[in-house]
């Protein structure tokens, strides 16, 4: 079982910055496709950005390249950096880990979910 812990959220004015971290436990860290995926209430969680297992980056049209992610696998982390924040970009952020093609059982993993709130 992989435990996903994130951190970084908070309160931030329109314009500003936040760097959300996502760590994972156990060893398996080089097999996981990472991702980050936020939620407000009453809707769907919806995707900000994910980084394969080798490094490939993907991210939201909505992300406009305000937002940058990024893993460092000796220390099993994935970082979102977040510029330019509006009012929009409040939700709660989750990361998610997947296994990625080389793992025979697939697993799917979430975080509890951080709060990024930005004010106007």
């Amino acid at each position: 079982q992989v435990q996903v812990v994130e951190s970084g959220g908070g309160l931030v004015q329109a314009g500003g910055s936040l760097r959300l971290a996502c760590v994972t436990s156990g060893s398996i860290f080089n097999y996981l496709d990472m991702g980050w995926y936020r939620q407000n209430p009453g809707k769907q969680r919806e995707l900000v950005a994910t980084i394969s297992s080798g490094g490939r980056s993907n991210y939201a049209d909505s992300i406009e390249g305000r937002f940058t992610i990024s893993r460092d696998n000796a220390k099993n982390t994935v970082l979102l950096q977040m510029n330019s924040l509006q009012p929009e970009d409040t939700a709660v952020y989750y990361c998610n880990a997947k296994t990625d093609s080389r793992v025979i059982r697939p697993r799917n993993y979430w975080g509890q979910g951080t709060q990024v709130t930005v004010s106007s």
